[in-house]
């Protein structure tokens, strides 16, 4: 076997043979690579003597061009030249530049928000006559953002989610509002302006008075107002600004005010003096939901905001002290977790049927340290007798508890506090003394009387508020309330009926829970900022008229409103009136949002048209406070759920998981994230913040443990991708910035692979007027459209469901996976110059359809990128949209539909696999030979027209060959089964160690053999055919088949190699 000894011959035989023999005929693709082969050799040595030339012209001598090349300092990477917008603002950009390099987020993200603004592209696409399209309509008013400060990566998230939604609605056709606007934010935004106010000026409000520090609020509510808005467009999101709204303006003022006089005269609204849940810290009311709950194992020392830092206070122990019975030398035993409490103590509870208590009914307690007599009550409901002592201290006016043990038994309620968190007249000597200053006192002055008995541990929860982490406290106030369980019937009805759809489910089980309970709302606020409340009290002269009653109040749009009501009430009476200090809740105006916006309680033509809106999309965590609200008041003000859906999107962490917090210094700006930021750029913004000293000094920690490097330059589109892709039905987001990080360069992909598409097309290329097949399409043509056609089938369907994961999923893996990974690089012996004709325009074709049909899927997720690669596209005679904004959505279709090519396509994929995977194995990484086994004639029928696009994707491989049924690969190939029909040789002899070889392939025929073994010994089991169902029977008989040809294939190679290393020798 003369052609094998040549093979192992030494090199130098080897060129002396080929040069005496005549050269054997090459195939196509060998052919070709040897041409492009000269061709890089020849422009190589081209370069080489133009440099050669070069040195010779400027140099006088050998060692002069040496001696400055040797003193020439390296050559440094140039920086990036800062790009410069020079687009005039809302004018297109110019296309006809030629594409850059590289893509460049800073550049591509430009200008173009700008141009989709002036042209209305945002607007509500109706028909020509002003009508609702044919198709529906899609309608959204955006959660309000606070005007507290910049926005961050929280609102980044639903900013994207919920314009990614608006954008596929767009481009499906829909008459589409998508409604933007802020929100006033009473007590977080009067809270940041105060302590700005103190830090500057050291000023309180005050000192300025109500009206110079509303107008001071003003100021920064324009300033931070502006700047969110200038993220949001940063961030893409296609709102109609000519709609945009704020919670304080006339349109939703007058809601508000329209909203609190119905109320009011509808007997919703009233007023009452109860318990409220106040912040001494900002001196207001919160509601329920405003109030977190610190849980505590056991006692605990805390510091407590307006009191000095290094100043803590005892919490989570239980008291235990004495009261003395009046007339008696009898002691009564009572505990407290809130020792301070007990100045407003005005009885002892204990069990009417506790026998160590029955003589004292009816009797009196001595107060240690004010002069009061504290009766002995009895109270089934309130004791329980086995707990403590048996006795329990009431203090009506400072606990919810004790506040219904008051109401039964008529007991004062004595209340201790003032607004400041000091104790006032009641509280006899402690008058004056900070609340948790009494707490130690008294224990103290307890001791001294010989009325403390014990201090012990007891886990319990703490009320915080929310937005200064001040310890609340049960206050009575006479304040504004709305009762809410004739609201809440309606709203839970219209879930249960189908006509709200809540999303995820734990959501809706948690509406429910919430709403069962609910409870009576405060609406009232002791602020400055926000919607005064419009409510007046009638003083008449001579009068001890009480506030509390509610008689004595009157509502109206205006105190000239108000005084007509007034005098309707209260007929030839001489009055003033005085109005209402508060403010109302933020949550009551943000309640009347979707149609406030629209322009309720006018019926206007935005509110008939675009009411209810489609869906709510929000955080799960204001469900309560807003979303519930919102139905609530919707149902019962306009007789309709204000929207259809509601999706509650996950919550964003750190990528420790941590919640977001500026003293932990993980809130990120998303400009930061897409612009990029340094370190010391990020401690710099912690400087110029409102945070305490000590708090930024942690916050510095955690931002160098969490960005060492800074934030890189990710561009917006990477940034809304990544937040989407994030998003499921799952409650948390550990965002992690590499991974926006990642795609950005998917970004980067998109623009080189559009660049090179772009190159293949041709300038001259101008696609059919329509997208439809004309039969001629290869395999590789078909199998990409049907993967098109999978995509978009996923993505319409993953955004029906508001599976954003699923959805970017689906766009990421067409565009990587099959088309920039496959496709591209499958046809690029097809749309080579030398190519077939017709089937380099075939190819083209389909290349240009997936171009233009991908970057519209990705379009809702990445609006700037796509835009900017669309608007380089050419365009069908069928295409008129200006933007790609405006183009219709992809839908599947039927002529894309190709199963049987995707059966095929996947065994070529398999084949170029299996290949690689040899190269691989046997390390033969350049100038490889394949052959490919064939056991039929359809399967040689395929992979014989596959061969070029088989040989592309393989890195290194020189010619693949197509063998008929029966004909043998060369002897000294490798092997690997792909299936009962194909194999895959390739060709190493000469290349490898075949001893090595040969136990490889043993090892996997052992392998092979024993599986094949064990399969088999299953079916031979009893009953296997009686047991079995018929369709794993038939998966059974399918791999036996396929493990026994493996075994065939391989037990062959070992022959062919045993057979090769026997003729070597």
């Amino acid at each position: 076997m003369p052609a094998e000894n040549e093979s192992n011959a030494p090199a130098a035989q080897q060129q002396n043979a080929a040069a005496e023999s005549p050269a054997e005929p090459k195939s196509k693709n060998q052919e070709k690579n040897e041409a492009k082969r000269k061709a890089k050799m020849e422009k190589f040595l081209a370069k080489q003597a133009a440099k050669v030339a070069a040195a010779a012209g400027s140099d006088t001598g050998a060692n002069k061009g040496k001696k400055e090349k040797e003193a020439k300092p390296a050559a440094k990477p140039k920086a990036k030249p800062a790009f410069v917008n020079t687009v005039p603002k809302g004018e297109k950009k110019d296309m006809s530049q030629p594409m850059a390099d590289s893509y460049d987020p800073v550049a591509v993200e430009s200008a173009w928000y700008d141009w989709w603004e002036k042209q209305g592209f945002f607007d509500p696409n109706t028909e020509a006559n002003g009508d609702i399209s044919p198709k529906g309509k899609f309608v959204m008013a955006t959660p309000p953002p606070n005007v507290t400060g910049k926005l961050h990566i929280g609102h980044a998230l639903f900013i994207s989610i919920q314009d990614s939604i608006v954008r596929w609605n767009r481009m499906r056709g829909l008459t589409t509002l998508f409604v933007p606007g802020a929100d006033h934010a009473g007590i977080s935004t009067q809270a940041v302006v105060e302590k700005q106010l103190w830090k500057q000026e050291k000023k309180t409000r005050h000192d300025l008075g109500r009206e110079a520090f509303v107008d001071k609020v003003w100021e920064w509510k324009n300033e931070y107002g502006h700047t969110i808005m200038s993220q949001i467009r940063r961030l893409g999101a296609s709102y109609d600004w000519s709609r945009e709204r704020f919670t304080l303006d006339d349109m939703l003022s007058r809601a508000t005010r329209e909203t609190f006089v119905r109320l009011f005269d509808d007997g919703i609204v009233y007023r009452s003096s109860r318990l409220v849940n106040w912040c001494h810290y900002l001196n207001t009311a919160l509601s329920n939901l405003e109030v977190e709950s610190m849980e505590l194992p056991g006692r605990t020392l805390m510091s407590v905001p307006g009191y000095p830092a290094d100043e803590k206070f005892e919490f989570g122990v239980l008291v235990q002290f004495a009261y003395e019975v009046e007339d008696s030398d009898e002691r009564i035993v009572v505990a407290t977790t809130r020792i301070e409490t007990m100045l407003g103590d005005t009885a002892i509870a204990i069990h009417p049927e506790d026998k160590r208590y029955t003589h004292l009914h009816g009797k009196f307690v001595r107060h240690p340290f004010v002069e009061r007599r504290i009766p002995i009550i009895t109270d089934a409901e309130a004791v329980d007798m086995s707990f403590g002592t048996g006795a329990v201290k009431i203090t009506p006016a400072h606990d919810h508890n004790d506040y219904s043990v008051g109401k039964r038994h008529g007991l004062p309620f004595i209340n201790l506090l003032n607004e400041d968190g000091t104790y006032n007249d009641n509280a006899g000597p402690y008058k004056g003394m900070l609340r948790f200053r009494v707490r130690k006192q008294i224990v103290e002055d307890l001791k001294a009387k010989g009325l403390y008995v014990d201090t012990t541990e007891n886990p319990m929860s703490v009320p915080i508020c929310e937005k200064s982490g001040d310890i609340i406290e049960p206050l009575m106030k006479p304040q504004w309330w709305v009762k809410c369980k004739g609201l809440a019937e309606p709203a839970m009805q219209a879930v249960r009926d189908g006509r709200l759809e809540i999303t995820p489910v734990t959501s809706e089980k948690e509406w429910f829970r919430w709403l069962e309970n609910i409870q009576d709302w405060c609406v009232s606020r002791q602020l400055w900022w926000g919607h005064r409340i419009p409510a007046y009290f009638v003083r008449i002269p001579g009068q001890d008229n009480d506030s509390c009653d509610g008689k004595y109040w009157v509502v109206g749009h205006s105190e000239a409103e108000a005084r007509k009501r007034a005098e309707e009430k209260f007929p030839g009476v001489e009055f003033t009136l005085e109005q209402d200090p508060d403010v109302l809740d933020t949550w009551f105006s943000s309640g009347l949002w979707p149609f406030a916006v629209m322009g309720w309680p006018e019926n206007t033509e935005d509110l008939k048209k675009y009411y209810p809106t489609s869906l709510l999309e929000t955080g799960w965590d204001i469900l309560f406070f807003w979303v519930a609200r919102m139905v609530m008041l919707g149902m019962y003000l306009t007789g309709e759920v204000p929207f259809k859906k509601v999706f509650c999107h996950a919550m964003v962490r750190d990528a420790q998981g941590r919640k977001m917090s500026k003293s932990l210094g993980n809130v990120i700006d998303p400009i930061d994230v897409i612009e990029g930021i340094s370190l010391e750029e990020l401690h710099a913004k912690l400087e110029s913040g409102n945070l305490d000293p000590r708090e930024v000094k942690k916050a510095k920690v955690g931002q160098t443990k969490d960005f060492p490097d800074g934030i890189p330059e990710c561009g917006s589109d990477a940034l809304r991708f990544t937040l989407c892709a994030y998003t499921s039905a799952g409650r948390d987001v550990n965002l992690n910035i590499l991974r926006v990080d990642g795609y950005r360069k998917f970004c980067n992909k998109l623009w080189n692979a559009t660049r090179f598409a772009l190159m293949k097309l041709g300038d001259d290329f101008v696609p059919r007027a329509e997208a439809k097949l004309d039969g001629q399409e290869s395999l590789a043509e078909r199998w990409i459209l049907h993967k098109l056609n999978i995509a978009a089938r996923d993505v319409n369907a993953a955004l029906a469901d508001m599976n954003f994961m699923a959805a970017t999923t689906a766009a990421y893996s067409f565009w990587l996976y099959d088309l920039c990974d496959v496709y591209i690089e499958y046809i690029k012996p097809i749309t080579a110059p030398e190519a077939d004709a017709n089937a380099r325009r075939s190819a083209q074709e389909t290349l240009f359809t997936c171009l233009d049909q991908g970057m519209k899927l990705l379009h809702p997720f990445m609006p700037f990128v796509t835009e900017e690669l669309w608007q380089r596209l050419p365009r069908r005679a069928s295409e008129t949209s200006p933007s790609i904004s405006l183009t219709p959505f992809p839908e599947p279709r039927d002529d894309y539909e190709s199963s049987q090519a995707e059966r095929d396509f996947d065994l070529v994929m398999s084949i170029v696999k299996a290949g690689r995977a040899l190269a691989s194995d046997y390390n033969v990484l350049s100038k490889s030979t394949f052959y490919i086994g064939n056991a039929s004639e359809a399967s040689y029928s395929l992979t014989s027209s596959q061969t070029d696009g088989i040989c592309t994707l393989i890195k290194g491989c020189m010619d693949v060959v197509a063998l008929k049924p029966g004909e043998a690969a060369p002897a000294g190939c490798a092997v690997n089964s792909i299936s009962d029909e194909v194999t895959i040789h390739l060709l190493v002899r000469g290349r490898v160690d075949i001893d090595q070889e040969v136990k490889k392939i043993e090892k996997k025929l052992a392998k092979t053999t024993n599986l094949k073994e064990g399969l088999a010994a299953k079916t031979q089991a009893p009953d296997y055919e009686e047991h079995v169902p018929e369709e794993v029977r038939e998966a059974n008989s399918s791999k036996i088949s396929n493990y026994e040809a493996e075994i065939e294939v391989l037990r062959q190679a070992i022959e062919t190699f045993l057979t090769l290393k026997g003729a070597d020798e």
